[in-house]
């Protein structure tokens, strides 16, 4: 299986930049937790890398099977708990126009199981998908 290297590198004292194959991401702390607030946090980018792997994959298989979407959008909320700080559960909504609309609950249970941080986290926290119409 191929292997894929991001790496994260200090920008001050409390930022620091991920790259991966030539993208970069800010990663930073609120002011409020000392930081600068340049970015979001990485549990934040954590939830952020779950639904951007989830839509590039609901695209690909609407785009696959020539059914029209239009106004597509993942809402994801991770409830966290304390010690240690973790996601305890992650919900994702999904919203979209989809033409046939039947195809909707296809595209997002085809786009889940091809989802690689959807298949990952599933087997560490309560990660729940849902298609919202």
């Amino acid at each position: 299986m191929p292997t894929i290297l991001a790496t994260v590198t200090q920008l001050d004292h409390s930022a620091s930049q991920g790259e991966v194959r030539g993208h970069r991401l800010i990663i930073d702390r609120p002011e409020a937790k000392g930081g600068q607030d340049k970015g979001p946090m990485g549990g934040e980018a954590l939830l952020l890398g779950l639904g951007g792997c989830f839509m590039s994959n609901l695209l690909a298989a609407a785009l696959a099977r020539d059914i029209r979407l239009r106004d597509a959008r993942a809402e994801i909320e991770g409830d966290l708990a304390d010690a240690p700080p973790r996601y305890t559960a992650i919900r994702m909504r999904v919203h979209a126009t989809c033409e046939p609309a039947a195809e909707l609950p296809r595209l997002v249970k085809i786009a889940e199981r091809g989802c690689i941080v959807a298949n990952t986290l599933r087997a560490a926290v309560d990660l729940t998908v849902e298609c919202i119409d």
